[in-house]
C-alpha cells in the first residue's frame, strides 16, 4: 500500500511541477529538430526506391545532421501500390504536413527530389499553401532543373550524365536518356538539357520524352544523322520505375529497345535512375543548402 501511495504521490508532484513551470514531453516519433521534408514522386519498384529515393535522402541528412529528414510522396498510386503489397506506409504531402503540425514542428524545409517543375511539382505547392501560416517558416529546395534554367544545374547534370555512362563511350555508339515528359511549360528543360549537351562537345547524347517532345523518332533521327550502330539507353527519370522498365527496356513491340532493335541498332538498356548518381544527389543537396541559407 504504501509503494501506491508513494507513486502516486509521485505522479501527482510531477504534474504539479509540470503545470507550473509549464513543461512538456516531446511527443513520439519527433526529434525535436526542424523538418527536412524530401517530397518525392515515388516509385513501387521497391529495390529502385532504395537505391534512388533512400539515397537522395540520405545524403540530405549526412549533410544537414541538425534537420530530422522525413519522406512523402507526390504519386498516391505509388502509395496505394506499396500499401497493399503490405510494404511501408508513405504519406502523401498533406498527410505529411498534418504530422509536422501535429508533433509540433516550427521550421520546415521542402526539397522536391522532381526532375523539373511539372504539374507534380506544382500540386506540391498547391497542397502546401494552406499549411505555410501554421509553422515559422517553410522553405522550399528547388527540384534538378528550376525553372529559372540555371547553367550550374544543366552543368552539374551533365558532369553526372557524363561520369555515369563513360564506360559506354565510343565512336559508334551514342547514348540516349528517355524522359517522362510533361504538358507544363517546364518540358522545355529537356530540348535545353539537348542543346546544351551539343554545346559541350558531347553531340552523341541524346534526349527523348515518353509523353512530349522530343519524341522518339526525334532520337531515332538524331542517331541515324550520327551514323552510329549501337545506343545505350537509359532513364533520364529519378527512379527505375515502370518506365524504365516497361516504356524504355520492355520486351513488348511498342518498348523503345524493340523499336530501335527494329530500326537496326543494337540496344543496351541501363536500368539506373538518376537519384543511384552521387552527383544528381549533391545538386539536391545544394538545392536544399540554399533553401536553409535563405
Amino acid at each position: 500500500m504504501r509503494n501506491v501511495f508513494n507513486s502516486m504521490f509521485a505522479a501527482v508532484l510531477v504534474m504539479g511541477i509540470c503545470g507550473l513551470s509549464s513543461c512538456t514531453s516531446t511527443p513520439a516519433g519527433r526529434s525535436g529538430k526542424p523538418v527536412l521534408l524530401a517530397v518525392s514522386f515515388g516509385t513501387s519498384f521497391d529495390e529502385s526506391r532504395a537505391l534512388t529515393i533512400g539515397a537522395i535522402e540520405k545524403a540530405l541528412a549526412d549533410a544537414y545532421p541538425e534537420y530530422e529528414v522525413r519522406r512523402a510522396f507526390t504519386s498516391q498510386i505509388v502509395i496505394d501500390v506499396i500499401k497493399e503489397r503490405g510494404g511501408e506506409q508513405i504519406d502523401n504531402v498533406k498527410e505529411a504536413f498534418d504530422k509536422l503540425v501535429r508533433d509540433g514542428v516550427k521550421d520546415v524545409v521542402v526539397q522536391s527530389t522532381h526532375l523539373m517543375e511539372g504539374e507534380e511539382y506544382h500540386e506540391m505547392l498547391d497542397t502546401i499553401k494552406p499549411f505555410e501560416k501554421k509553422f515559422n517558416s517553410v522553405r522550399y529546395g528547388k527540384p534538378l532543373l528550376p525553372s529559372e534554367s540555371y547553367d550550374k544545374d544543366y552543368d552539374d547534370l551533365i558532369k553526372a550524365l557524363i561520369a555515369e555512362t563513360a564506360q559506354y563511350a565510343a565512336p559508334d555508339t551514342a547514348i540516349a536518356y528517355m524522359g517522362h515528359g510533361t504538358e507544363a511549360e517546364s518540358n522545355q528543360d529537356y530540348e535545353i538539357l539537348a542543346r546544351k549537351l551539343v554545346e559541350q562537345g558531347y553531340s552523341n547524347y541524346l534526349i527523348g520524352t515518353v509523353e512530349a517532345e522530343p519524341t522518339l523518332d526525334d532520337v531515332i533521327d538524331q542517331a541515324t544523322k550520327l551514323g552510329v550502330k549501337k545506343i545505350v539507353l537509359l532513364p533520364l527519370m529519378i527512379v527505375a520505375g515502370d518506365h524504365a522498365n516497361n516504356d524504355m527496356a520492355g520486351d513488348e513491340d511498342d518498348s523503345w529497345k524493340s523499336i530501335l532493335q527494329g530500326k537496326g541498332f543494337t540496344v543496351t538498356t541501363v536500368l539506373k535512375g538518376l537519384g543511384q548518381y552521387p552527383g544528381v544527389q549533391q545538386v539536391f543537396v545544394r538545392h536544399a543548402g540554399e533553401a536553409i541559407s535563405k
